[in-house]
């Protein structure tokens, strides 16, 4: 399959990634070894996941993503086979929480133990924190990749001028750089486009968005409030639906239609032709199915249009 490189890394990777928000939540472990596996063997590589995940469920502590993949990991034996990428800065609790020297150098240890690994491939600063320095946060993460525990770094959630500032602090003291950023971008949420996809393109960096389907959306299963008792993710959604959200789903269902597949093809399709690989969950195999096809789908001028009209 196709690989695309992260930013100026060394790190290639398959154009559509697989979100790990839901390990130890919406999936259990076996449900997830199943998927890790069926993901793998389709030929993809790239495994997204965070400290944090998934702490906002009752009774969790954040961990419970990382530990699953980290059993995983052991049991296959296939850590070369995969890029691991997860974030640190999220609260997981009273005092651990930002991107300052010395929690990233608590936090990456408690990450390398769940995991049950010597090194992430791509740790990424999951928040800013606006109480530390953009150099006191590079520093930390050199000190890690010089040890080898890191192999490059990223961004999430940062605007164009926290982003931009972090890279001129690497330019100006030579300090490691984000090769990636994480924002939420799909056909509802295009915030991304305007200041955001400039700087990254000017800097090369690899955009890796979250929320490729909008929380489901663009599945095409929610399409009245009823519908929005199907998943524990429902109640994200309900904002889409109205007169824009209707329009996106009536494109998509149109593209879809034209090529034999499913709004959630078309929707990551569409994304793949915008950054370097989105991101995307599922808990069942059916879903999966559903995800990978789009790799392979590819969209004419005219179909890309449409949605972008729609959804604009």
């Amino acid at each position: 399959m196709e690989k695309r490189r992260l930013g100026q890394s060394d790190l290639w990777v398959a154009p559509l990634c697989f979100g790990g928000n839901v390990f130890g939540w919406t999936a259990d472990e076996g449900t997830s070894f199943g998927l890790l596996d069926a993901f793998l063997d389709a030929g993809f590589n790239f495994i997204d996941t965070a400290d944090v995940y998934s702490n906002w469920a009752p009774g969790h502590h954040g961990g419970e993503s990382e530990i699953i993949l980290g059993d995983w990991l052991r049991r296959r034996g296939k850590r070369d086979d995969v890029i691991i990428a997860t974030k640190v800065g999220s609260e997981m609790g009273p005092g651990r929480k930002g991107l300052s020297k010395a929690y990233i150098a608590r936090a990456v240890e408690d990450s390398l133990r769940r995991l049950g690994t010597d090194y992430i491939d791509l740790y990424q600063s999951h928040r800013d924190d606006p109480d530390t320095r953009p150099e006191e946060t590079l520093e930390a993460y050199g000190t890690l990749i010089k040890a080898g525990k890191v192999r490059a770094i990223g961004a999430s959630n940062f605007t164009p001028e926290r982003l931009a500032a972090s890279l001129e602090a690497s330019a100006r003291h030579g300090l490691p750089r984000y090769e990636t950023l994480q924002p939420e971008y799909n056909l509802m949420v295009r915030d991304f486009e305007r200041d955001l996809a400039p700087l990254c393109a000017k800097e090369r960096l690899g955009v890796i968005p979250y929320f490729g389907l909008a929380s489901g959306f663009l599945t095409g299963k929610y399409r009245s409030k009823a519908d929005l008792k199907q998943s524990p993710r429902g109640e994200d959604v309900e904002p889409y639906l109205n007169a824009r959200g209707f329009k996106v789903l009536d494109a998509l269902d149109a593209v879809a239609a034209r090529h034999g597949a499913t709004p959630a093809q078309v929707a990551l399709a569409w994304l793949m032709t915008k950054v370097t690989a989105p991101i995307a969950s599922a808990t069942s195999l059916r879903q999966l199915g559903d995800l990978v096809v789009s790799a392979r789908l590819t969209l004419a001028a005219a179909d890309i249009r449409q949605l972008e009209a729609a959804s604009a």
